[in-house]
């Protein structure tokens, strides 16, 4: 099984510039999209063209604002959009769909935005999703994926140095935050796999980023240790354009 996850920075906008076919051909059984900045009706409208795949998707309150989808070409048990919580669940940040042997969970965790101004709700959030997931995965293993918007690691971003305790995304209380979510028994897919690969999966659209490769690691496979033995491949795709973000992957057994 494969399964793909992107954050496609609006679906709307990336579906001109060759979403469905990039989908269609990626040999995907799962493909996971965040960040659609679209309702609910308008994520199945951008990908009506899109077939083979059951859609489910979750849109916030806020109209053209953060939503995540999952697209499986394998009827899901069950579908459930949020973490259960009020103050975090109005921006259409999670969706989660059950399989016979593990819950796949796609997440588009909040920025801690310009001058780290949402830093502290950004560490609620990291506890309250953390709490989610441990809950869940009593039940059944976990697969969780999406755009975590924290680089773990000194490893996963160009310039840790400069970017450290100031910039959102490296600052130690995020750190902590993945920390903690790794810490009730997920691992790192990309990690545990690829130790010390330099590779990225987002660029600022400034300065010529991309060009460049001055890029971050900031979308996972994060996968419970008792699934992580089947994982045989865990990747994380350069060559697909047409967002800020690329594509990255799992391929397990």
């Amino acid at each position: 099984m494969q399964i793909i996850s992107w954050n496609v920075n609006g679906v709307r906008a990336t579906v001109k510039k060759g979403l469905i076919d990039i989908i269609a051909n990626s040999g995907a059984d799962i493909y996971c999209l965040q960040e659609t900045k679209a309702q609910d009706d308008q994520v199945k409208e951008a990908l009506s063209d899109l077939n083979g795949y059951h859609k489910y998707s979750n849109s916030a309150t806020k109209k053209g604002y953060s939503g995540v989808a999952i697209l499986s070409k394998s009827e899901p048990i069950a579908v459930t959009t949020g973490i259960g919580k009020e103050e975090h669940d109005e921006e259409g940040r999670v969706i989660c769909a059950e399989y016979a042997d593990f819950y796949l969970i796609n997440v588009y965790v909040p920025n801690s935005g310009t001058g780290l101004k949402r830093l502290d709700y950004r560490a609620t959030w990291d506890k309250a999703f953390k709490n989610y997931l441990d809950d869940l995965q009593k039940t059944k293993p976990l697969l969780v994926t999406g755009d975590f918007n924290v680089a773990h690691a000194a490893i996963d971003l160009k310039n840790d140095k400069p970017n450290y305790n100031k910039t959102s995304g490296y600052t130690q209380k995020e750190i902590d935050g993945l920390d903690g979510i790794l810490s009730i028994g997920l691992k790192d897919s990309f990690r545990e796999l690829s130790p010390k690969e330099v590779k990225y999966s987002f660029w600022s659209t400034r300065f010529n980023a991309r060009a460049s490769n001055a890029g971050w690691r900031i979308d996972y496979f994060l996968v419970s240790d008792a699934l992580m033995p089947k994982v045989t491949n865990a990747f994380i795709d350069n060559e697909t354009f047409g967002s800020d973000h690329c594509p990255v992957g799992i391929v397990f057994s």
